[in-house]
């Protein structure tokens, strides 16, 4: 996985001033191993090494707390991402490199999934509407959301004229659904079963009907 580097939170050892970045750290270290259900104020307080009282001072609920450490794993996914995208090498068709990079969206969202799987089920376990979709909180180095790069893809498509205009609008919806869908099933689902090289070939068919379903039928 693709991160930021930080700074690992010890007990009585974060930089004076800087206690919510150390909660939010231990907390995140918690989603990783165990979800977002792992993430318990009163652990994070034990492992940063503070009261409850000074982690209230920054989170006035264990909601909170989680709220910040899902944006993390937000972060954490956009990084992937933009990871992925990354490998796309330029084939100098407009139209192939767009397609090729809303794959590589959908192939970093699966492949943090896989790698990842507490911090992914963070990730996405606050219900936020999509307020957070838009949070630089949740940005990765381009700036931008995992939502954000799965629209940016989108529109790149129907620029390079692979994607009609009319087909645009809600796409990402579409497109996120199925791909968290298979996430999921693979996860703790009736997917979870299947080998790993199995699991990355029906990933990549996902994608490849992903992209063909979006742009609709061939004249």
């Amino acid at each position: 996985m693709t991160t930021r580097p930080n700074r690992a939170a010890r007990p009585g050892s974060y930089h004076h001033g800087d206690l919510r970045r150390a909660l939010i750290e231990a907390g995140t270290a918690l989603a990783r191993a165990g979800g977002p259900d792992a993430v318990v104020l009163r652990e994070v307080t034990r492992q940063v090494g503070v009261t409850a009282n000074a982690a209230y001072r920054h989170f006035a609920d264990r909601d909170a707390l989680v709220a910040a450490v899902c944006s993390d794993a937000q972060t954490a996914v956009a990084l992937t991402m933009e990871a992925e995208l990354a490998e796309v090498e330029p084939s100098g068709d407009d139209g192939a490199d767009a397609c090729a990079h809303l794959r590589a969206v959908g192939a970093g969202y699966l492949r943090f999934a896989a790698t990842e799987p507490g911090l992914f089920l963070t990730a996405f376990s606050v219900p936020d509407d999509l307020r957070r979709a838009a949070s630089e909180d949740s940005a990765g180095d381009s700036g931008r959301t995992p939502f954000q790069l799965l629209a940016g893809a989108l529109d790149e498509m129907v620029m390079a004229g692979v994607l009609a205009p009319e087909r645009r609008p809600g796409a990402e919806f579409l497109a996120w659904s199925a791909v968290h869908g298979l996430a999921v099933l693979a996860l703790g689902g009736p997917l979870s079963g299947l080998d790993r090289a199995t699991l990355e070939r029906v990933g990549q068919r996902l994608l490849e009907m992903v992209d063909a379903g979006l742009q609709g039928p061939r004249p």
